[in-house]
């Protein structure tokens, strides 16, 4: 009797191929770089990427430190949650500090009040000084236009910058991660998330958050239809009102020019149904920076913007 055999196939969900994927390339650049470093902003991608990091060596601690780029513009919750996640999750931090870049005449303050484009000497500087040869970010392709026509290893020359027309390939997903003195890798574990996937995934993993990115009651000015917190960053004007709304954060930049959203959600499943139904990205929809030009963030990441 000719016996009856089933063939059995396994498939994982997206998610876990997203995190497998990311996991893949972190462990990856912890083999091939030297002295590798993850950015961390406190917004919800670099906190899912540190998360990630945590899982790829777990039960040991991650083998390298995360960097903050303090603008001296974050808003203190952001500060507040970023210290406490270091401690739960045994991570090292550094701080490269824009307010003493400044004040050492590093260098100076530009009169739109963003410091967007002054981080980037104070990151390069900070990449330097602890000879960083890898640095990861959280940036995801469907964020903005210039970051969908990067490669997950972002080769960048001695000076920091990076040429959109000289990319490396990366054929059946293989990085090319070699450098020469003073040259480095950026490196996007989270190229081929979405933003609903981050959202899906911080919820099915339970990954804390600041509070910003929940609706709640706050105090807010209109300007250019966008609605600003009013706090010590952004004072009302001669002439303008606040008003109390119900608003949350999409995406977590310098408090003077990152704008809330009206919504309800208030927690993390009712944030991943809004983001479910929509159309505009969260830094289009929220990131006053960002409206400089259709090129300003293509010419910032050139700079060496990360």
């Amino acid at each position: 009797m000719t016996p009856i055999t089933r063939s059995i196939s396994y498939a994982l969900s997206t998610l876990r191929a997203l995190e497998a994927e990311s996991i893949a390339i972190i462990r990856e650049v912890a083999a091939e770089m030297q002295r590798p470093c993850l950015l961390f902003s406190g917004g919800k991608d670099s906190v899912v990427l540190s998360y990630l990091a945590r899982k790829a060596f777990a039960p040991a601690r991650v083998p390298f430190p995360i960097m903050h780029v303090d603008t001296g513009l974050n808003f203190p919750e952001v500060l507040a949650f970023r210290d406490r996640w270091v401690a739960e999750q045994e991570l090292r931090l550094v701080v490269a500090s824009v307010p003493d870049a400044m004040a050492r005449g590093l260098v100076q303050e530009e009169p739109s009040g963003s410091r967007n484009r002054i981080q980037t000497p104070v990151l390069l500087e900070a990449a330097e000084a602890n000879g960083f040869d890898a640095l990861f970010g959280g940036a995801r392709r469907d964020e903005e236009k210039a970051r969908a026509k990067e490669r997950v290893f972002s080769f960048r020359d001695e000076f920091g910058q990076w040429d959109p027309k000289d990319q490396r390939p990366e054929v059946w997903s293989l990085y090319n991660g070699r450098v020469h003195q003073g040259e480095s890798i950026r490196v996007f574990p989270l190229s081929n998330w979405t933003e609903l996937d981050i959202w899906n995934y911080i919820a099915e993993e339970d990954i804390p958050l600041p509070s910003l990115y929940y609706a709640a009651d706050r105090e807010v000015v209109e300007r250019a239809g966008m609605l600003y917190a009013v706090n010590g960053f952004v004072p009302l004007r001669d002439g303008e009102t606040s008003a109390v709304r119900r608003v949350r954060y999409r995406t977590m930049g310098d408090a003077n020019l990152t704008a809330a959203v009206e919504s309800d959600a208030a927690d993390v499943r009712a944030v991943v149904a809004e983001i479910a139904t929509a159309r505009v990205t969260e830094r289009g929809a929220t990131r006053g920076d960002d409206r400089v030009s259709e090129a300003a963030m293509e010419d910032r990441k050139k700079e060496g913007y990360f």
